[in-house]
């Protein structure tokens, strides 16, 4: 079963091409649908500078939203991690739950109703 991650935010694939140690899985994107002779197949898909794809929150780049799947660039080191957040401005937010949010306004003296 594929796993989503909580976060990914895709680019374009000219944009990871310029960090200096990427190499790519091309053999991993995800494949083609095309009818031949009235038949669907699946083709391999070859990475074109029009590509995008994705950043996960564990740094690993994929060809579509799941972060198990169709690995393309999973060399992730301090460097490539600082490329992502400097160059790229790769952040993953954080987020608050509803009950942090309601303790915040406790907090302050105001009334926790749910209507924020």
């Amino acid at each position: 079963m594929s796993k989503m991650g909580k976060y990914c935010k895709a680019y374009p694939i000219t944009s990871l091409r310029e960090y200096k140690g990427w190499t790519e899985k091309s053999e991993n994107a995800r494949k083609e649908h095309k009818v031949n002779g009235g038949e669907e197949v699946e083709v391999e898909r070859q990475l074109t500078d029009k590509d995008h794809l994705y950043l996960q929150e564990t740094y690993v780049v994929t060809d579509g939203i799941f972060v198990d799947e169709h690995i393309i660039f999973d060399d992730v080191t301090p460097e490539w991690k600082d490329f992502c957040k400097n160059t790229l401005k790769f952040e993953v937010p954080v987020y608050k739950s509803a009950a942090q949010d309601q303790e915040k306004h406790k907090g302050n003296g105001e009334e926790a109703t749910g209507n924020f």
